[in-house]
């Protein structure tokens, strides 16, 4: 895929709009997780380096198109500044006469970030007028946003066809190279590890993929489904049941390309979903009634741990159980310092979940690429491209 990038341009005395994604956790006023901040910096550092002034933009949760203070950007322009050691102008609107006269006194070096572009409905609308007056704070444009590229909002889509010049910022080359390389060309064997909830969310993902892998592993809710789906007990296990029908179909496909297909061997089971619950391993791939899969069991953990050794491509995404409580967590951690130990293997892990587990295992140095979108890097996988992505080709 050849993207228009930033070594083409001359930035020079310009001022650059950078759409960045700075959607980061946030409890109780405090940022819990800079990841996301830290992606930008390269970009930013580039940038400023030749010479640009620096108008970012970004969105921060779910406000609807209403102004939700949590949900100020405020703290993300004081968490930059010590990142990176400079000031950080902070300005508490992105559109309208202050914004603009802010934008055009930027002097070569200085950075504005602008306030939470989604306090506006028509950012999610895509509005063009709105994406125009974005668009009229700058001279250029480069979108480092991988994670709202699959979004058709104005500040991600609209907005490019209001500028002659145009790029992707390092985190976006870095991101479609890794998951192109899934597409295009995987060394074999190519192993898919899926986890987590929603089987929906995944299905275009998984039948895209499904010519390309040599196995599939699942974990979590999902495994419940794949279970439910091969007509075997799951006792109260989560399952989603609307997603059965899709589960049979992938299996048929699985079985049609004869293609190596594991469910757990055994599961860690509870009684109740908390951390002061009886829990113990099953001797089977079943749950039995009234108990509640939380986590994938020992020989489980063995059999996938396999299935890593042997792999050279590796793509997983979402947790293999409840993790977050501690007591259900081993088999995730397990899974994903099994994936950190392996050499020579390409590894990606996306999803906000599985990325924490590769970070609490303490592995993350070890990934070949660790995607900063989960549902971005899901619909690229399904499409082989995004909206945000399409509108920065050469």
């Amino acid at each position: 895929m050849e993207l228009q990038t930033m070594k083409d341009k001359d930035y020079k005395d310009k001022r650059v709009f950078l759409r960045v994604d700075f959607n980061v956790p946030v409890e109780n006023g405090e940022i819990i997780d800079d990841t996301r901040i830290k992606a930008a910096i390269p970009t930013i550092e580039y940038l400023l380096k030749q010479g640009a002034s620096l108008i970012i933009s970004s969105h921060l949760g779910r406000p609807k198109g209403k102004v939700v203070p949590e949900m100020s950007l405020k703290i993300v322009a004081e968490r930059l500044e010590e990142l990176i050691g400079k000031d950080v102008k902070f300005i508490s609107d992105c559109v309208g006469p202050e914004v603009k006269k802010t934008a055009q006194a930027l002097k070569p070096g200085e950075i504005v970030l602008l306030e939470n572009v989604r306090f506006h409905k028509e950012e999610e609308e895509g509005d063009e007028e709105f994406a125009k007056e974005l668009a009229a704070l700058a001279d250029c444009y480069v979108n480092d946003a991988f994670g709202t590229c699959h979004r058709k909002h104005a500040s991600v889509y609209g907005i490019t066809k209001f500028f002659k010049d145009i790029a992707a910022g390092y985190l976006i080359e870095k991101e479609t190279s890794a998951l192109s390389k899934l597409l295009e060309n995987p060394e074999k064997p190519f192993l898919l590890i899926l986890g987590g909830a929603k089987v929906a969310d995944k299905i275009g993902m998984v039948k895209n993929l499904l010519d390309k892998i040599d196995t599939l592993i699942t974990g979590g809710v999902m495994a419940y489904t794949f279970i439910k789906a091969k007509n075997w007990e799951i006792g109260d296990s989560k399952v989603e049941m609307d997603a059965v029908p899709l589960a049979k179909e992938i299996i048929r496909e699985i079985n049609k390309r004869h293609l190596e297909f594991h469910t757990p061997l055994d599961h860690i089971i509870a009684d109740k979903i908390a951390p002061d619950a009886h829990y113990f391993a099953t001797e089977r791939g079943t749950v039995p009634h009234n108990w509640i899969g939380v986590d994938i069991g020992p020989q489980a953990i063995e059999e996938y741990t396999d299935c890593i050794k042997r792999a050279k491509t590796i793509f997983w995404n979402g947790p293999m159980g409840i993790y977050e409580i501690e007591e259900f967590a081993k088999g995730t951690l397990e899974i994903a310092r099994a994936i950190g130990q392996q050499k020579g293997v390409f590894s990606v892990i996306g999803g906000g979940d599985s990325v924490a587990a590769v970070n609490k295992a303490g592995v993350a140095e070890s990934i070949s690429h660790i995607c900063t979108g989960g549902g971005a890097s899901l619909e690229f996988l399904e499409k082989g491209t995004l909206p945000g992505i399409e509108v920065l080709k050469k």
